[in-house]
């Protein structure tokens, strides 16, 4: 009877509501995380556990890749559709990239307009190195000053104008540090490589 269960669970291949919550990756895989969830119930799990009659196989930025026996799928993140899939030769160079720049007073009015969409549809994860959070996982975000910045779904903001970002705490405590400085540089992992964004601020 059992062995017939799970035959017929394998057999039905994965659940039809089944969703990314969120991903934590690691450049250790063994380490990476996600966390699922079907018919209500959430489970976190990290390659070779099994949840939802599935065996979790790699944990990417955004995307878990499962076996259903025979059957192999990848179940996307919720609005990391938008993440390109470019190769990372086309990449440009940190340096390559320009320096935007915005007055400061537009910066702080599009921020006041923009702060309730930004909280509101913005996912970010931990992301993790050694077992240590070391930077955040932008998985989805609107379009608006974070894009026009230069950030991208799927960035690992990692630090801005040195300050390590290990929390959501620590990247909401930053703008009030930075009512003086005249540019603001960010780092962000993008495809694995190191990443300067910068804004000028006149």
């Amino acid at each position: 009877m059992i062995v017939w269960m799970l035959a017929a669970l394998v057999a039905a291949g994965p659940p039809a509501d089944l969703t990314v919550v969120g991903t934590i990756v690691s450049p250790r895989p063994d380490r990476s995380m996600a966390i699922l969830r079907s018919a209500g119930r959430t489970r976190t799990v990290a390659a070779g556990e099994t949840a939802f009659g599935g065996r979790i196989v790699s944990v990417a930025p955004g995307l878990v890749t499962l076996d259903f026996g025979p059957e192999r799928v990848q179940v996307r993140l919720a609005g990391v559709e938008a993440i390109r899939a470019t190769p990372a030769a086309a990449e440009p160079d940190a340096a390559a990239e320009p320096a935007r720049a915005m007055a400061r007073a537009d910066v702080e009015r599009r921020l006041g307009k923009e702060i309730p969409k930004i909280l509101a549809e913005t996912t970010v994860v931990p992301y993790l190195d050694r077992g240590e959070v070391a930077g955040l996982l932008v998985s989805r975000m609107p379009d608006g000053l974070l894009s026009d910045v230069g950030l991208r779904p799927g960035d690992v903001l990692q630090s801005v104008n040195e300050v390590p970002v290990d929390s959501v705490a620590t990247l909401a405590s930053l703008w009030p540090r930075f009512q003086n400085v005249t540019e603001v540089r960010a780092v962000v992992l993008r495809d694995g490589r190191p990443f300067s964004l910068t804004l000028a601020l006149r």
